[in-house]
């Protein structure tokens, strides 16, 4: 059963059933109202998954840190198993205040995508980003906001690239004034939130992060042979350029997120995903599909 346990203005814990065999559970800013014990043993789950996704190399960043900040300013999905009620999959987002033609904004950081080894391939990525980022369109009023993302794996970088609007590196030729206030202030002063050191470098034209895997996130590098690659070729060919993996670079994406692509993600939740689904399967679509 669908369950809401908190609404708040600034805090939200929504457990949703799917047709896949599993439950999520999306919390908003869990350190600001989680009880430090139930946190500490989530905590201890999404290690647990983290080190089964990487092989056992340990991540030490973000909210793996288990920093209270970090959870302050999280979006934290959780995929548990129904048949096992164990933990297989989470997804950790982050709030980052930006200055933006002189108003603060808040950027949603994509964050961390983690799966127990045994359920990859099922289309979690697609699902647990959509929907997440569609409810916290909702919970915005509707309005756009920027998102940001960092990575070397070119599924990743195709997926915000061709889901997202405006997004660049991989979707806008160039980057606006815009962009790149968002891309300096991110470096200058969130690097901790998706592991990256102060000593890595920047390039501000083609949004490279370089020797990126140095602040906690090292056991995340990959080769390009061993990257999970994109449907399109052009994509691959994009990150194979740009970015030297014997080094470990990434590339640092920043994009909008638009009402029309969130109802897209939205409703491909519960075509995908939900008992809703031969209805809204056989209902004309109200936008594009986009993630």
């Amino acid at each position: 059963m669908r369950r809401l346990r908190r609404i708040g203005t600034r805090e939200l814990d929504l457990e949703l059933p799917t047709a896949r065999g599993v439950t999520l559970r999306i919390l908003e800013r869990p350190g600001l109202w989680m009880d430090p014990e139930e946190r500490a043993g989530l905590l201890g789950e999404l290690r647990a998954v983290a080190l089964r996704g990487t092989g056992g190399a340990p991540l030490k960043y973000g909210i793996l840190s288990g920093e209270k900040a970090r959870w302050d300013r999280a979006i934290l999905t959780i995929i548990r198993d129904d048949r096992t009620d164990r933990v297989v999959g989470f997804n950790a987002m982050s709030l980052l205040d930006v200055r933006v033609g002189g108003r603060t904004e808040e950027v949603l950081h994509l964050g961390l995508l983690v799966l127990d080894p045994r359920f990859r391939g099922r289309g979690f990525s697609r699902l647990v980003y959509g929907l997440s980022v569609a409810l916290l369109l909702l919970r915005r009023g509707g309005r756009s906001f920027w998102v940001s993302s960092v990575s070397q794996v070119p599924a990743i970088v195709g997926m915000v690239a061709r889901s997202l609007d405006a997004a660049y590196p991989g979707g806008a030729p160039r980057p606006t004034g815009a962009h790149r206030d968002v891309a300096r202030q991110i470096m200058a002063r969130h690097r901790a939130v998706f592991g990256v050191a102060e000593d890595a470098g920047f390039d501000p034209e083609r949004f490279v992060i370089t020797d990126a895997y140095t602040g906690g996130s090292d056991s995340l590098k990959k080769s390009f042979v061993d990257a999970p690659k994109h449907r399109d070729p052009d994509v691959n060919e994009l990150c194979l350029r740009e970015l030297d993996y014997a080094r470990g670079d990434d590339f640092l994406q920043v994009a909008r997120l638009t009402p029309r692509i969130a109802w897209g993600c939205l409703r491909a939740f519960l075509v995908g995903s939900s008992v809703l689904a031969p209805v809204l399967g056989r209902a004309p679509a109200l936008a594009g599909r986009r993630m």
